[in-house]
């Protein structure tokens, strides 16, 4: 089959492995970004590799504790959920590590289907799945020892983070909801990213449809992205910003070999008729939506937040001068986002 040049720029940012830990030292936990904890040492920030079943399936996760962390004693806690293709061992770590720095216990899962949890056929992308991830994580880490269950806070970041407000519309466990760089997975399958593929909605699902076809017969899924690498050229000639430095980022300076933006062309089918924003009223819960001034991706959490009604706190924050990938790693726009999550957990999950 034939796929159409805009989806392949669309998932532009897959890659194999290129790249992997070749400038620092490969972390024992499979860590990629700057500064992760390398070793539990007593009186510091500890990682706990943990594994769960969900709707049978195994679901490998990392548990961060903060310093001096006492099982007898009680903790806010908060849940990561990952960007689209990303893995725990990427930016959702960076971010849960800092929290259990400033004293949460936090939780980041890979997805089903996807990165080391289990799931067949690999790299299904379904909204339905990636909601239930995270009413998931809520699930382990709320019976985990030291956990306050009444003081659990959600972060969201990229397209987990429209996963995660649709999470909250109806997971009532969540006492308080943040999102960084936040993206709208239905609304760019859709439509295209700035709504740029308006004019083959109908193609796109009939490719979606016979993909789904092929394999209820029996065929191999079809993918959408490639796991070729692309040339600094290729690279430069992407026709957006996100997709430019998400490739140096996924493809090269934080690369993981479980991580790839590949993803079953069939699951077109639920993502196209999906949206991050669909009942967002019912989101009662404190909200705090985090992106970067420059970043190509703005509209989305410009227009979900708009759309927040039910929300009586609510915040929108610019990073100024950020763009979206910039804010998965670059330290003074991590550290901008760090200070509006402090205040912001430390209000609402005190």
């Amino acid at each position: 089959m034939k796929i159409l040049k805009t989806i392949l720029m669309s998932a532009a940012m897959s890659t194999s492995a290129v790249g992997f830990a070749a400038d620092k030292k490969e972390n024992t936990f499979g860590l990629v970004y700057e500064n992760a904890v390398t070793e539990n040492v007593k009186g510091k920030v500890n990682i706990h590799p943990v594994h769960y079943t969900l709707n049978g399936l195994n679901i490998v996760a990392n548990v961060y504790t903060p310093a001096n962390y006492d099982p007898q004693k009680k903790y806010p806690a908060v849940v990561v959920a990952h960007p689209n293709g990303g893995v725990k061992e990427q930016v959702s770590g960076l971010y849960a590590q800092k929290l259990a720095e400033q004293g949460y216990i936090t939780i980041t899962a890979d997805a089903a289907y996807q990165g080391g949890s289990a799931g067949e056929p690999r790299n299904v992308d379904k909204p339905m799945y990636r909601i239930e991830d995270i009413h998931g994580m809520a699930d382990f880490i709320t019976q985990y020892a030291g956990v306050d269950e009444h003081r659990l806070g959600l972060l969201g970041i990229c397209g987990g983070g429209g996963y995660s407000l649709a999470a909250a519309t109806t997971d009532k466990r969540f006492h308080a909801v943040a999102t960084i760089s936040m993206f709208n997975s239905g609304r760019v399958r859709r439509n295209g990213y700035q709504d740029s593929q308006l004019n083959t909605v109908q193609q796109r699902l009939k490719q979606a449809s016979d993909a789904r076809a092929q394999e209820a017969a029996g065929a191999p899924p079809v993918y959408v992205g490639s796991s070729t690498p692309l040339t600094d050229a290729q690279i430069a000639a992407l026709p957006f910003e996100l997709y430019r430095q998400g490739y140096e980022y996924y493809g090269k300076t934080h690369a993981h070999p479980n991580s790839t933006s590949r993803y079953t062309m069939s699951s077109l089918l639920d993502l196209m008729r999906w949206d991050a924003t669909n009942q967002i009223e019912l989101i009662h819960q404190p909200l705090l939506m985090i992106a970067g001034s420059k970043a190509d991706s703005l509209y989305m959490t410009e227009d979900a937040f708009a759309k927040a009604t039910g929300s009586t706190y609510k915040t929108l924050f610019k990073i100024p001068n950020a763009t979206h990938i910039e804010t998965y790693w670059k330290p003074e726009y991590v550290k901008q986002a760090m200070d509006q999550l402090t205040g912001f957990y430390g209000q609402y999950l005190k």
